[in-house]
């Protein structure tokens, strides 16, 4: 018997206007959706396509605690690998809704880890984070041989500060509750004043801030600093 194939679907950072045309054709053909999501609320992932959607397909909502201390849920993807499981090998076709890049810290890989030795998987990337924040601010990543450097918000002080002070430009994301320590690491390296913020790149509520304006509390986990030594790439 043919089993159906599982798709991970990269649906960009939050604009609809940003998934791509094949992602889009995958997630109007598949019988069945998957989607990741808080455990109450809706799915932002689910949001960005829901206009797109045909509204016949069976749906499974991951829902998990997104809370650092618990991520990854392993018991959640557990048992999303064996419902989805359970999909595939009945013949039908399941897309994974993902926001971003299923493959850029996206929640896809983990059902990857588990469902890919079984069944046939197709990545499908998408507008990753990282692009759609430098294109809102304006500020290209890296040019000529910079070397860029991707630094997650809860990383220890020391090893945030080691790992600035190599690069030639960063992308500090997941920022959220973290922002006061960054603030601190770019201020002890005298980078405060190379540094972009941004949050909810590409959504309705989009903001660009001054590292100033933006309350030590405030920063959402969806918010993005870059930060280039030249300031600007292209010098």
């Amino acid at each position: 018997m043919t089993t159906g194939t599982l798709y991970g679907v990269g649906v960009g950072p939050g604009d609809p206007e940003l998934v791509t045309l094949k992602a889009l054709r995958i997630l109007r053909s598949a019988p069945v959706l998957a989607w990741p999501a808080p455990e109450d609320g809706p799915s932002l992932a689910r949001e960005i396509v829901a206009a797109h959607l045909p509204g016949t397909q069976r749906e499974i909502p991951i829902r998990m605690p997104l809370v650092p201390a618990r991520f990854p849920a392993q018991e959640v993807y557990d048992r999303a690998a064996e419902e989805i499981g359970a999909e595939l090998e009945a013949g039908a076709d399941v897309a994974v809704i993902c926001e971003g890049d299923p493959f850029f810290y996206g929640s896809f890989m983990y059902l990857y880890g588990r469902l890919a030795g079984r069944f046939p998987v197709e990545v499908i990337p998408g507008v990753s984070s990282l692009t759609a924040c430098a294109a809102a601010l304006g500020a290209p990543l890296a040019a000529r041989n910079d070397v860029l450097t991707v630094i997650p918000g809860p990383l220890a002080e020391d090893e945030m500060t080691a790992r600035l002070a190599a690069a030639d430009a960063a992308a500090i994301i997941k920022v959220g509750r973290h922002f006061a320590k960054i603030r601190t690491v770019l201020d002890a390296l005298g980078l405060a004043g190379d540094a972009r913020y941004i949050e909810r790149a590409t959504m309705a509520d989009q903001r660009i801030l001054t590292l100033e304006e933006v309350g030590a509390d405030s920063a959402p986990y969806f918010s993005m600093i870059l930060v280039h030594k030249r300031t600007e790439a292209w010098t």
